[in-house]
């Protein structure tokens, strides 16, 4: 994985160091909470419900064995023993104390962690495929590229202020595990017809009030112009983007109201110009080879363990609870003999996404003796281990069941991605986690989960959509009305390659009543399925009548 090199490390310091000033006269009162609010933006720190919450950047959603013990350490002294992994791959603490922020920022620093552009009007922290470098499916890695952006973007001059937040999302795999069209910027990787791999260009997707589906810009793009292609949508954006209605800031609004003909026309004239001018002053191929040489996999194809595969099937055939896990959690590998594993933080009764610090302290030893130290954080709200010997993975997962994390629902009815709610954020309507709790239980076991077949819940507590409902096969939406938590329901969202937002089936439902609703569209879609569908190709086959008729029906 990428190592910061001086730059980096000074950079950091001298912002961690600023900030601590900063938080010392906001203690003092020499600033209001308003003055103090751009500062704190610009370094991860909220001001929730109850508290301060910091997010803590994890670029592409890599992270060391080292780091997820700094953030265990983190977790167990500054907050409340525990942590909430993101739908953009970062990690938040809600519970710290102001005064403790700057050293936890000096802590992270330690081991090239920091907070810089999880907040604020700029370019945020750029997401990817968690099986990035590892998926049998890859094309290329796409993670020197995402490095690439997150150095380009730091502090970019033109781009620290934006009309709006600002997200991209880079995949290297047909299969799209990074929700790319659903960002400000999705970049996906396919080959030319001369074999040459580069990017397809999408933009304008996004979630909340308005949801839409990003438009191509451009079918295929060289790797190596990628920077000055970026720049020049940046440009594009930060001439028309509306800056009087935070409402329609977002890009996407731009490029729904010019239309995607236009904005492309307008990107390709920036590019020839202004961007296209300097691209020789960005980085060329041979410092993206460079920086790839950091991420070359921990593992070559000469420990291809052909043995390993044998004595995985093994266990598996006398081993059922292992069985099902395995069925769950394991994604085919690009090496031979070795596996994906997919860690859910999704049990049964949970609360998605959070970890103990003992958790994260068990995943970072698991990951030293299993992963060559390396974990993902997915967008889905789990951990993965990429590099694990098919051999080992019996043993793995015993460990994983010994910290409480083996079970087996990754991809499955109780893989139910949520945001915090009105638990603890203030721009909430409804509460989000106690719906997401009932659900993970209600759905049932293993086997269960395993017979409804794959199936995304997706809950947000507002219309910012943090919980990704728009694209949840299922989305549950919390809205207050009259004093009380009403729950709209969705059907048929996706966030992969066939992108779709999903359908409003009609009224909202009381709190109480969700878990009925649920249970209703579930059954409906096991009556009506034909031999080997899932719930979304189920659902693209018959439309929401059927769905909605059990629902309403009175």
């Amino acid at each position: 994985m990428y190592r910061y090199d001086e730059f980096d490390a000074r950079l950091v310091r001298e912002r961690v160091a600023q900030f601590r000033g900063q938080v010392a006269r906001r203690l003092s009162g020499e600033l209001s909470e308003e003055e103090f609010k751009p500062l704190r933006l610009m370094n991860g720190v909220y001001l929730q419900l109850h508290a301060y919450m910091l997010r803590v950047a994890v670029p592409y959603g890599t992270l060391s064995s080292r780091q997820l013990r700094k953030l265990a350490h983190i977790a167990a002294v500054y907050d409340k023993n525990y942590g909430h992994f993101t739908t953009r791959q970062n990690i938040q603490f809600n519970w710290p104390q102001l005064r403790d922020i700057p050293d936890i920022l000096g802590e992270l620093s330690e081991v090239e962690m920091h907070a810089i552009q999880t907040s604020g009007n700029c370019i945020r922290n750029v997401t990817a495929d968690p099986f990035a470098g590892a998926a049998a499916d890859e094309i290329e890695d796409p993670r020197p590229i995402c490095e690439l952006i997150r150095q380009w973007s730091t502090f970019h001059p033109e781009f620290t202020f934006l009309p709006r937040k600002f997200k991209i999302a880079v995949t290297g795999a047909p299969h799209d595990r990074a929700a790319i069209k659903v960002h400000d910027i999705g970049l996906r990787m396919h080959r030319n017809a001369a074999g040459a791999p580069g990017f397809e260009v999408v933009v304008g997707g996004g979630q909340g009030r308005t949801p839409m589906i990003g438009k191509t810009i451009r079918r295929w793009l060289a790797r190596d112009e990628i920077l000055a292609y970026l720049e020049a949508i940046m440009r594009v954006y930060n001439l028309h983007g509306r800056r009087d209605n935070k409402y329609k800031a977002r890009v996407k609004i731009l490029v729904h109201e010019i239309g995607a003909a236009q904005f492309a026309a307008q990107v390709e004239r920036e590019y020839e110009n202004s961007a296209g001018q300097a691209r020789k002053a960005l980085p060329d191929a041979a410092e993206i080879q460079r920086i790839a040489r950091y991420f070359a996999p921990p593992i070559g194809g000469a420990e291809a363990d052909g043995e390993g595969a044998k004595k995985l099937r093994a266990a598996r055939g006398t081993d059922g609870d292992f069985d099902l896990w395995c069925r769950a959690s394991l994604a085919a590998h690009k090496i031979p003999g070795h596996a994906i594993v997919t860690v859910s933080l999704k049990p049964a009764g949970g609360i998605p996404g959070d970890a103990t610090a003992e958790q994260m302290r068990s995943v970072a030893g698991l990951a030293e003796r299993f992963s060559h130290g390396e974990v993902r954080v997915s967008h889905e709200q789990n951990l993965v281990l990429p590099w694990v010997r098919a051999a080992e993975v019996h043993e793995l997962w015993r460990g994983l069941r010994d910290s409480g994390l083996a079970a087996a629902n990754a991809g499955l009815a109780g893989d139910i991605i949520c945001c915090p709610g009105l638990d603890y954020c203030t721009l909430a309507t409804a509460r989000s986690i106690p719906v997401a709790r009932q659900l993970s239980l209600q759905l049932g076991g293993a086997k269960r989960q395993r017979d409804i077949g794959g199936l995304s819940i997706n809950i947000s507590g507002c219309i910012n959509a943090c919980g990704h409902h728009h694209v949840g096969n299922i989305g549950i939406l919390g809205l207050e009305k009259k004093g009380r938590e009403f729950y709209q329901i969705t059907l048929g969202g996706s966030a992969d390659e066939n992108a779709a937002i999903g359908d409003i089936v009609g009224p909202g439902f009381a709190a109480e009543e969700v878990g009925d609703a649920v249970d209703l569209v579930v059954g409906t879609y096991l009556k009506i399925r034909r031999a080997g569908e899932t719930f979304i190709d189920t659902y693209r086959r018959v439309g929401t009548q059927p769905f909605k008729e059990a629902l309403y029906a009175a």
